[in-house]
């Protein structure tokens, strides 16, 4: 715990100290174009305030930076926001290099066959513990890897390549539009996603949970409210208040792992089918879907009835339906296999007809009955979506409307640091009585290069004896 929370001090600090310098880079003219170093250096933060970073590992707390430097890579990339503060209840997570661990199997000295194998973590002069376990297949030594606890639960995992080429997603794309309509459309699982019945497929393949696991999901739904109320009861801080959050975590664990485990289970037995290369969903904007209701009020300016209760509770519906994580992991598994994984769009999909082509709202009499007013088709509500679907996905890719985007990443770079963490920066030193001030400070959005350490200055303005003088940079 003490390398999970001097990791996250560091982390933290990088993001106030970056917070510091946008803040006042606007305010104050003196830190006008003084922009927060986006480096890995960490050393300023060993004070005589934080003794504990003292006690652990440094190659430890590099990471910490490192990981912060990744989140603003991210960032420039377009793929999220800026680092924010990392808190210290939910799940956490230490990241380790090799530097801090390292895998021994264990040997019998008789007939030297391995029996086991040993995971060894810290260092001589910082020891953690060693980790017993048995390997149900054969591993590669991994670059790094990640401690976290969550819910009172540790995980160790890592990864590493196993050196089997998967096409890419154009490359699947190529093959599938050899083949004409007719034989696509055998090849093809069109899946619709709902509420009552979390995933049906076109050749009336359904998935979903058991009996049993809606049993127990319930049962710990009502214990977690039952100890939400106890810790609300209680005083925060106090014995009694940390062992009922820990038994609400628990529960919530709970709903979290059995979602998973349908979500991995629907996936893998989809990928595994040989018979289908094509995987159609549709696009579905769950953030949106999700959103609060909008408060109302009526002609006089009071507050009315907006129906919040409802859509919370269908909010929560469909969140715990796994939907986004069945498509997730039907991506990267299809893709592996060789298959494809394709979105389109979803209007008036459980109002059209799978034989004819027919769109009307009556078709759809309930919740599971279709019955088509043009041509009389009858069919389950969930399946007849699924079937327009998957011939919206053959008609999408054979048009080559299909385009896969290949997706910005930024991966952690391993890079060489100077002396007490610090990492060598080209910095640009004004001569003496001038001032870099730059037209990008302040909050605005600048995005550059992931490899450059500071923004570009299109505009240099330079204030020496008592005149501003500006250049071209």
């Amino acid at each position: 715990m003490r390398w999970i929370g001097c990791q996250r001090n560091i982390y933290n600090s990088k993001v106030r100290e970056d917070q510091y310098f946008r803040r006042f880079a606007q305010k104050s003219l003196q830190h006008v174009g003084q922009y927060a170093p986006i480096d890995q250096q960490y050393s300023q933060f060993k004070t005589d305030l934080t003794p504990y970073l003292s006690e652990v590992p440094s190659v430890l707390l590099r990471n910490g930076a490192v990981l912060w430097k990744q989140a603003y890579g991210r960032y420039f990339s377009k793929l999220g926001g800026r680092p924010v503060i990392h808190k210290k209840h939910g799940k956490q997570a230490v990241w380790l290099t090799s530097e801090l661990f390292k895998f021994v199997p264990v040997t019998d000295t008789e007939t030297g066959k391995i029996t086991g194998h040993q995971l060894y973590l810290g260092t001589k002069k910082f020891p953690v513990g060693i980790l017993m376990f048995k390997a149900h297949k054969d591993y590669k030594l991994p670059a790094s890897l990640h401690i976290s606890i969550h819910a009172g639960r540790w995980h160790v995992s890592f990864n590493y390549d196993d050196g089997i080429q998967e096409p890419t997603d154009k490359d699947t794309t190529d093959w599938l539009i050899q083949f004409d309509e007719a034989e696509l459309r055998k090849m093809t699982a069109g899946l619709d996603r709902g509420v009552t019945l979390p995933l049906a497929g076109s050749d009336y393949q359904q998935f979903g949970f058991s009996e049993v696991q809606d049993k127990r999901l319930l049962a710990q739904e009502r214990h977690k409210k039952c100890w939400q109320r106890r810790q609300a009861r209680r005083t925060k801080g106090s014995a009694g208040w940390v062992k009922a959050k820990r038994k609400v975590a628990r529960y919530q664990r709970y709903g979290a792992d059995v979602r998973r485990d349908v979500a991995h289970k629907t996936s893998h037995i989809l990928a595994a089918e040989p018979r289908y290369k094509l995987f159609v969903f549709e696009a579905l904007k769950v953030k949106n879907m999700t959103a609060k209701a909008k408060p109302k009020q009526d002609e006089q300016g009071r507050w009315i009835k907006n129906g919040a209760a409802a859509k919370s509770g269908l909010n929560k519906s469909i969140l715990a339906s796994t939907w986004g994580q069945t498509r997730l992991y039907l991506q990267y598994k299809a893709r592996r296999q060789g298959k494809l994984v394709i979105e389109v769009p979803a209007f008036y999909s459980s109002q059209e007809c799978a034989a004819c082509g027919h769109v009307h709202q009556d078709n759809r009499v309930s919740q599971s009955e279709f019955v088509c007013l043009s041509c009389g088709n009858t069919d389950h509500a969930d399946h007849n979506a699924a079937k327009v679907i998957a011939m919206r996905g053959v008609r999408q890719l054979l048009s080559g409307k299909c385009v896969q985007k290949e997706k910005k990443r930024c991966r952690i770079t391993r890079i060489k640091v100077g002396a007490e963490g610090s990492e060598p920066v080209a910095e640009t030193r004004p001569t003496l009585g001038e001032t870099l001030v730059s037209r990008g400070g302040g909050n605005t959005p600048t995005l550059w290069s992931l490899t450059q350490e500071a923004p570009p200055l299109q505009r240099v303005y330079a204030l020496s004896g008592g005149r501003l003088h500006s250049w071209d940079a």
